[in-house]
């Protein structure tokens, strides 16, 4: 297993690996969004792409912990785990000095382990 920080895969490869995740099959366009993230890592099975987690930010100081993913037949191993601490570090070493993640309840406890500590935060859906 290698992690890539900013590896660029292809719609293809994420649009693969997000229907694996999420058994979601809707196709996104994830090249625009990558475009304007701070950061994104990867990891790579040799040239499989089998885990993914992108960080957006606000130009500043904030960053935001996006799209963690991880094909199934690799969960369980600490892929996400490593994900999300190589994206925080990427981020720190990029300027962001706060780094956000908004989760479901059954993900609190992995992203404790992340690091990551409670707050009170709002929602609106726009759409």
């Amino acid at each position: 297993m290698e992690l890539r920080s900013d590896p660029h895969p292809s719609n293809e490869q994420l649009n693969s690996l997000w229907r694996a995740a999420w058994d979601q099959a809707v196709e996104r366009d994830f090249i625009a969004v990558l475009s304007r993230s701070l950061a994104h890592v990867g990891a790579y099975d040799e040239e499989r792409l089998v885990g993914f987690v992108n960080v957006a930010w606000d130009g500043g100081q904030h960053a935001f912990i996006l799209d963690t993913c991880v094909h199934p037949a690799f969960r369980r191993r600490g892929v996400a785990t490593s994900l999300v601490r190589t994206a925080a570090n990427v981020a720190r070493s990029r300027g962001a000095q706060w780094l956000h993640v908004d989760f479901e309840p059954q993900l609190a406890e992995f992203y404790r382990r992340c690091g990551f500590e409670p707050t009170s935060a709002g929602l609106m859906r726009l759409g």
